[in-house]
């Protein structure tokens, strides 16, 4: 997998080509500015990206607007967005394709490197990893949506399978069994008319579903 980099902190940028590259991607550019990132996207070797969201030259969204125009060009191009801080119209807007390969993390909480990786995989192979307070931070501004089909309890399984969790770690997380995770799971799929589809994908889907503005 050959991966677009955007971090402007030399150090930080060092340590995830270094990451990155141990654990089996290509980094095909590594740059530190928005022109530079530009060209870099434009590359048709290009396979998906991990992008800061704030850039030179004016540190606000650069990645973040980066990362929706390039989708808008390559649908369903994964990108993996690292922030500081949940930029709630921006995110939303990413979001809003309902194609999936996507993430959206946060550096603070980024903790565990084997976590942060397979997040990166995931959003590679087409699925959806996103930070919790993300999610708490787009749900927020819902109104009459599909989440109010859902139970509180089926809520909370589309909030851990939003974060990229398998079925075993939601069962281990919510403290039940991972057989009535995939009930759950299945409810969720009836009760936002998801039609027959690999569960992989249903997966994606429900979650943008429920995310959608």
């Amino acid at each position: 997998m050959r991966l677009v980099l955007a971090e402007d902190h030399a150090l930080l940028r060092a340590g995830l080509i270094q990451l990155l590259e141990g654990n089996g991607f290509e980094i095909l550019h590594a740059v530190d500015n928005a022109a530079s990132l530009a060209v870099a996207l434009r590359d048709p070797a290009a396979e998906a990206a991990v992008l800061d969201v704030r850039l030179p030259p004016t540190q606000t969204d650069e990645g973040l607007r980066a990362a929706i125009e390039v989708r808008g060009a390559r649908p369903g191009f994964p990108v993996v967005v690292l922030s500081q801080y949940v930029e709630q119209l921006y995110a939303r807007e990413l979001l809003a394709s309902g194609v999936g390969a996507v993430g959206y993390l946060l550096k603070d909480r980024v903790s565990d490197v084997a976590e942060f990786v397979d997040g990166v995989r995931r959003v590679a192979a087409g699925g959806t990893v996103l930070d919790p307070e993300v999610v708490a931070t787009v749900m927020a501004r819902q109104r009459e949506e599909p989440r109010d089909r859902l139970s509180p309890r089926e809520q909370e399984v589309l909030a851990l399978m939003a974060e990229g969790r398998s079925n075993a770690a939601i069962g281990v997380r919510l403290s039940v069994t991972e057989k009535a995770v995939a009930k759950h799971i299945n409810s969720i799929f009836t009760k936002l008319d998801l039609p027959l589809d690999e569960d992989d994908h249903r997966r994606v889907r429900a979650v943008l579903a429920w995310l959608r503005v």
